[in-house]
């Protein structure tokens, strides 16, 4: 990568040991069934998270949309965070698509959803109503920095399902980001759930993909589910097999990421005029700000950076901006742009 790109570990780029799978990869038909490295994929998914089965989706949107659709029909309700990418990010598929009612909720300081909240938004059996069927959580939260959700909270969020007769689905995305911010297994983030999805194409830097895990019988209505939304792909084993690193490999190194982007804050934070908490930063994003002393917007430091050192943050909104590092964000890089924006702020 011969660009510092911070915008979203979406950017990052296929490893060569991946390009080298990619290019060797046995495949077959995956609507048949016959791709043998889609299917090995599936099952190390599967294993990992500690499900009994996995379907390979093209993206993560999609495969939010199929397990919400998997869990609920037409009318039918699920409880969300008001921040949520399947709530503000999904191109408002489960609605136009699904006929899904959401109900957001708000998102805690902390990324979770406040039990009490989610009670209060269960539907009673009343007809004039829609039936509450699912409460979908995100993990890590990205909308608030890529905070990390426990496993006693996961398990919490279990129980008033299993009280309330609701299903829950995980939008895990950067699950082993959170898996490696808590130092926990994986499977104890999942577990709680009905469905989870997680991303090959973040972090975990494959070029495309995501699973969506469950039951076996979940997900076999997922796999029709996904054939009506266009998934069903034909010789996707050469993305698989970057996924296969993705999963036995990658998910090992997250930490080196966590680590940049500490280093990342902390250098920011010792900047005039930028302001950051630190106690969001616990992953691999950072959202910081510009205070009101400094002389250039969002936009001006944007261009500035891209044009004089080649390095793209993500504007978030008036004077904010985030960075998210990946494998491609060394310290080297992480210095070069700590020094960048110091040197640009000064010379405004």
């Amino acid at each position: 990568m011969n660009f510092i790109d911070l915008r979203s570990d979406t950017v990052s780029w296929p490893t060569p040991e991946m390009r080298h799978a990619m290019a060797t990869a046995e495949v077959g038909d995956d609507v048949y069934g016959d791709d043998p490295t889609v299917n090995r994929l599936e099952a190390l998914a599967a294993a990992k998270l500690g499900k009994e089965a996995a379907v390979f989706v093209t993206s993560g949107t999609q495969g939010n949309l199929t397990a919400l659709l998997a869990h609920c029909g037409r009318g039918d309700e699920y409880i969300v965070g008001a921040k949520a990418h399947p709530y503000i990010n999904e191109a408002g598929g489960a609605a136009a698509l699904g006929g899904l009612h959401p109900w957001p909720v708000p998102i805690q300081p902390d990324g979770t959803l406040a039990l009490e909240d989610i009670r209060r938004a269960f539907r009673d059996d009343d007809p004039h109503y829609p039936t509450t069927r699912l409460v979908t959580i995100e993990n890590t939260n990205g909308a608030l920095g890529g905070l990390p959700l426990t496993a006693e909270y996961t398990r919490s969020v279990r129980a008033l399902c299993d009280e309330l007769g609701l299903r829950f689905h995980i939008d895990g995305a950067r699950i082993f980001n959170a898996a490696a911010a808590l130092g926990v297994d994986v499977k104890e983030l999942a577990a709680p759930a009905d469905s989870i999805t997680f991303c090959l194409s973040k972090g975990l830097c494959a070029p495309a993909g995501s699973l969506l895990c469950g039951s076996g019988a979940f997900i076999h209505r997922a796999r029709r589910i996904r054939k009506m939304l266009g998934g069903g792909l034909r010789q996707v084993g050469v993305l698989a097999a970057a996924g296969i690193i993705a999963v036995e490999k990658m998910t090992l190194r997250l930490g080196e990421d966590h680590a940049n982007t500490k280093r990342l804050a902390e250098g920011l934070r010792q900047i005039p005029g930028i302001t950051l908490d630190m106690n969001q930063v616990q992953t691999n994003m950072i959202y910081f700000g510009l205070d009101e002393s400094v002389p250039l917007d969002e936009k001006q430091l944007y261009a500035r950076l891209e044009r004089d050192h080649n390095i793209k943050l993500d504007v978030r909104g008036p004077r904010s901006f985030r960075a998210v590092t990946h494998y491609w964000i060394t310290p080297e890089r992480v210095d070069q742009t700590i020094a960048a924006i110091r040197d640009t702020l000064q010379a405004a």
